[in-house]
């Protein structure tokens, strides 16, 4: 079963918050980048917890950690979603900076693959990702051009 992804979820870091954050976020880094560094790394941290017991994670979800505590650091607010997750077409379409109409209309097209419940659509989060990186790519192309035709015209810039 797929879950829906839910943006009730998104965390704002208070001001306190992102204090500890910019103190811990360095922190962990080094803790990451020393564990690199040793010639046995596989892919786990141990480390003693308060009673002396051993805990083993796995790197990427330190990895994971120390990303979220550097937005944190910055103050911007974050959620966590799965890749698997199904959205709804308006939490798809917030996701994406534009109106649910204009999102549907894409569904619609065959632009981003989508799945029926009952009467209500159901987008993967995967798929919006890899539209939005292929809009993002097209629209990286055309400002390309744009400075090249600028350049060959001699448009001061």
């Amino acid at each position: 079963m797929v879950a829906t992804a839910r943006y009730d979820s998104i965390y704002s870091p208070s001001e306190h918050d992102v204090d500890l954050a910019r103190t811990s976020a360095p922190v962990l880094s080094q803790i990451l980048g020393r564990h690199r560094k040793e010639a046995s790394f596989d892919e786990r941290v141990q480390f003693l917890d308060e009673k002396g017991e051993q805990v083993v994670l796995p790197a990427a979800a330190l990895e994971l950690l120390k990303n979220i505590l550097v937005q944190m650091a910055q103050g911007n607010a974050i959620t966590l979603v799965p890749v698997h997750a199904e959205l709804t077409t308006q939490q798809a379409a917030e996701m994406l900076n534009m109106s649910r109409p204009f999102f549907v209309k894409l569904l619609e097209s065959g632009e981003i693959p989508f799945s029926k419940k009952g009467t209500h659509r159901r987008v993967l989060f995967s798929d919006v990702q890899t539209y939005k990186q292929r809009i993002d790519e097209e629209r990286m192309k055309a400002l390309d051009a744009l400075a090249a035709q600028a350049q060959e015209l001699d448009m001061g810039y």
